[in-house]
């Protein structure tokens, strides 16, 4: 304990110099499976059938990912027999796949965001990332992004959790509230797909079948700098993963 005390008197407050330069620091991403290929069909799908959740997908001798389905439980890499490749990054965030015509925040909004977080029914695991980005590690603040209690004052929305039933109402109500022009970040894979919760009498599985999602993040749970990547696709200060084109 007191190695630490006197470690941090000595190298002081250290706040990542993300998004000007890349983040290098070991333990700021877990990192993600990525597709991978195969010496055969069969071993693509003896990969594919190593996920719980069925977020891996055999197309010939490649086994692909559905990266919104994916709940990082790792057993596809980790001591697989047909181990998936890993890749540590954490620039994740991607327009979704229903999004119609997404187009980035005006100009105005990229030193000047504000963010509405709506707990639907999230674990606790996205929700403690999202709140990583108040410290002084990532300190959003110096990028001109704050979060806001208020939704008529937000200009973004970001959802974790499946959309349980008990928060479907004071979701859309808090969506409804907002002025245009609003984006809606789902965080997470219960955000995205419903994750282990999936559809059901209690779940929405996910943020679309209620809202109109712009940007996924995918993660369970992302790691701070991905949702902050998403915050900044939003705004046009990054490019979504993936090589995705916004208009």
């Amino acid at each position: 304990m007191s190695f630490w005390f006197w470690n941090g008197l000595r190298r002081g407050i250290q706040t990542t110099r993300y998004p000007k330069s890349m983040e290098l620091e070991r333990g700021v991403s877990p990192g993600r499976p990525v597709a991978t290929s195969f010496k055969s069909s069969a071993e693509a799908e003896q990969a594919a059938g190593q996920c719980p959740v069925g977020a891996i997908v055999a197309r010939d001798s490649v086994a692909d990912l559905e990266l919104g389905r994916c709940v990082y439980c790792q057993r596809c890499h980790f001591g697989a027999r047909y181990p998936l490749d890993w890749k540590y990054d954490y620039e994740w965030a991607q327009i979704f796949p229903g999004a119609q015509d997404f187009a980035v925040l005006p100009k105005p909004y990229r030193k000047s965001l504000h963010v509405i977080v709506v707990d639907a029914g999230d674990c606790g695991a996205c929700l403690h990332e999202v709140k990583q980005l108040n410290n002084p590690l990532y300190n959003v603040h110096r990028l001109g992004i704050f979060f806001t209690p208020t939704p008529r004052a937000a200009d973004v929305l970001l959802v974790v959790g499946p959309v349980s039933e008990n928060m479907r109402v004071p979701l859309q109500k808090t969506y409804e509230a907002m002025p245009d022009p609003k984006r809606v970040l789902a965080v997470g894979a219960c955000a995205i797909s419903g994750g282990v919760f999936g559809r059901s009498a209690m779940s929405a599985g996910g943020v679309a079948s209620i809202l109109p999602v712009d940007l996924e993040i995918p993660g369970d749970p992302p790691p701070p700098l991905a949702i902050l990547h998403g915050l900044l696709v939003a705004t046009g200060r990054k490019v979504p993963a993936a090589g995705a084109q916004v208009s």
